[in-house]
């Protein structure tokens, strides 16, 4: 079995749960006082990765690099919402350097999808 086989299940839930806290965190933001826009922050990113991870894991027999790109995705929209939101409530965020590793480990998501074009699954 193929790791883009094995990660599809993760992919979708990953989708759903980055979906919900999205729209979660969009109504924090709207509504909650404090500091809006680190709420807001987190929610753009979950709802720019949520449907990301949901194409990765329906393509993922054309995508070969679907299972990199969904993982490096995944931990950098953790990385990054966790950080804002960690922040937002505690005043203090996961770690030094959270958000950024983060954004990076999306940034290099989206290269992984990038790279599925060159290594192309053969037809």
């Amino acid at each position: 079995m193929s790791l883009n086989a094995c990660l599809e299940p993760v992919l979708y839930l990953f989708a759903g749960l980055f979906g919900v806290a999205g729209v979660a965190l969009a109504a924090l933001a709207a509504h909650g006082g404090g500091e809006a826009n680190l709420a807001a922050s987190a929610s753009a990113m979950c709802l720019a990765h949520a449907p990301a991870l949901l194409a990765l894991a329906l393509g993922n027999v054309r995508l070969r690099t679907a299972w990199l790109a969904g993982l490096l995705m995944i931990v950098g929209t953790l990385l990054f919402a966790g950080d804002l939101v960690t922040l937002r409530f505690t005043g203090s965020g996961l770690f030094p350097y959270a958000a950024p590793t983060g954004g990076w480990a999306m940034m290099l998501g989206w290269l992984a999808v990038a790279a599925g074009a060159v290594f192309r699954v053969r037809a």
